[in-house]
């Protein structure tokens, strides 16, 4: 099992949209994908424009089938558009 945690940078002002789109689109069409187990969004109490997104899938070859998904593609640019930086760490889940 793997867990990809992705750190986002929301622009200013965009971040009840960040979440809004995340539970009305985003999180619904991974939930769909083949080997998924998990995502939850979580905010930084210091600076309330840094969002983690933790991804878990049962293998890393189901989380490539959601990164090269029509579903996923369709998502990037609407996503894209709310924030200016991300960056990317993946685990192994060991217990």
């Amino acid at each position: 099992m793997i867990e990809r945690h992705v750190t986002f940078n929301v622009l200013p002002g965009k971040e009840m949209d960040f979440r809004e789109l995340f539970m009305r689109e985003y999180r619904p069409a991974m939930a769909r994908m083949p080997g998924y187990v998990l995502v939850e969004l979580v905010r930084e109490l210091e600076d309330p424009s840094k969002f983690l997104m933790r991804i878990r899938f049962e293998s890393a070859e189901a989380a490539a089938v959601w990164r090269t998904s029509a579903e996923h593609q369709a998502l990037k640019p609407k996503i894209g558009a709310l924030y200016d930086g991300s960056s990317l760490k993946v685990y192994d889940v060991v217990a």
